[in-house]
């Protein structure tokens, strides 16, 4: 488990260790491994939003080195089902072929415009970025709203 303190709102953003599994094992460690993606899903378990289920990669989202394009009509299908089990759609996760990975102008506009799109009632979506490195190192975790993006630190106390 690691958890994220979300700014001053004492509120704490928590990765199960399963989910920390299933992101560490699509990380792009060797030259031929293609990004990967999927969508994060929690309970909010106050002051602690618990990220429990991440889905992804799937067959039909198109895959490259450099480059992630979910299959929406899926993502959507997965977030009626998982919210049917009392999980709510909380954010992306997607991978970088990068040590330690940081969020580009394309993924900030991205999270950006889903935030906007999206009917929800959440502060801000959830982006993790999985690096090479192992965790905490090889994640990137921000919270995005229609504006501003937040990068968040491990609470390295609690590791």
């Amino acid at each position: 488990m690691i958890a994220y303190p979300i700014g001053n709102a004492g509120q704490r953003l928590v990765f199960a260790t399963s989910v920390l599994n299933h992101l560490a094992t699509h990380r792009q460690t060797r030259w031929w491994h293609s990004e990967a993606g999927g969508q994060l899903f929690a309970r909010f378990e106050m002051p602690n939003i618990v990220i429990e289920a991440a889905t992804g990669p799937r067959k039909s989202d198109r895959r490259s080195r450099f480059g992630y394009l979910p299959n929406r009509s899926a993502e959507q299908r997965e977030i009626n089902e998982l919210h049917r089990n009392g999980l709510h759609f909380v954010g992306d996760w997607h991978t970088h072929p990068e040590p330690i990975p940081t969020p580009s102008p394309r993924d900030a506009e991205s999270m950006r415009e889903l935030f906007e799109r999206s009917n929800h009632k959440l502060n801000g979506f959830v982006l993790a970025i999985v690096g090479r490195e192992s965790f905490p190192y090889g994640l990137s975790v921000s919270v995005h709203t229609g504006m501003t993006a937040i990068q968040l630190a491990p609470d390295t106390m609690r590791l």
